[in-house]
């Protein structure tokens, strides 16, 4: 007996044309312009950095229908005070290798939180959003709770995107497998 998959099971295209609906050929929706492009207007003040990454399945394939939401504090450590932006981003990864690119700043630590971004990912097969977090190589790590309650060192460099020359680091997401991603609970 096949069992097809519903819109209820399944993210699958509708992922996109609701929220990046150019990637889905819709050029014209939301006035032509997709939400969550920019993550912070041009003036924010903040380091620049450009996170790039693929998404890759148990067996260590590209996942070619993958959509990403972003959210970050500015460089001063708030949420949401720059606009209409402010630090909230969506990002489909590209039809040929399940590659994503974020052009942002860096966030400032919050609280006992260090610098980081946090990710949803969502992609066909997947029944609810996967909830994880982007900390960087070469700022401090602290006593962050998150990265605290993780016991395996291993586990935790999961979370941890690695500098790529310049103003840019590579954060892989893999969601099963040996290299598997941390993911919270939310």
């Amino acid at each position: 007996m096949s069992c097809l998959q519903s819109a209820s099971q399944t993210a699958g295209p509708y992922v996109h044309i609701g929220c990046t609906p150019s990637v889905a050929g819709l050029k014209d929706m939301y006035g032509g312009y997709d939400l969550g492009a920019d993550i912070f207007p041009p003036n924010v003040p903040g380091r620049r950095i450009v996170i790039v990454g693929q998404v890759f399945d148990g067996t260590g394939d590209p996942v070619l229908d993958a959509m990403l939401e972003f959210w970050q504090a500015d460089s001063n450590g708030r949420y949401g005070a720059n606009g209409p932006s402010g630090g909230w981003a969506r990002r489909a990864v590209d039809a040929d290798a399940g590659r994503y690119r974020l052009e942002t700043i860096l966030p400032a630590a919050t609280g006992e939180e260090a610098a980081h971004v946090k990710v949803w990912v969502v992609a066909r097969g997947i029944n609810l959003g996967l909830h994880t977090r982007i900390y960087f190589e070469d700022e401090p790590q602290g006593q962050d709770p998150i990265l605290a309650s993780i016991k395996d060192p291993s586990r935790r460099s999961s979370l941890i995107a690695q500098r790529s020359g310049g103003d840019g680091y590579i954060f892989n997401i893999h969601l099963q497998g040996e290299k598997e991603t941390v993911f919270m609970n939310v």
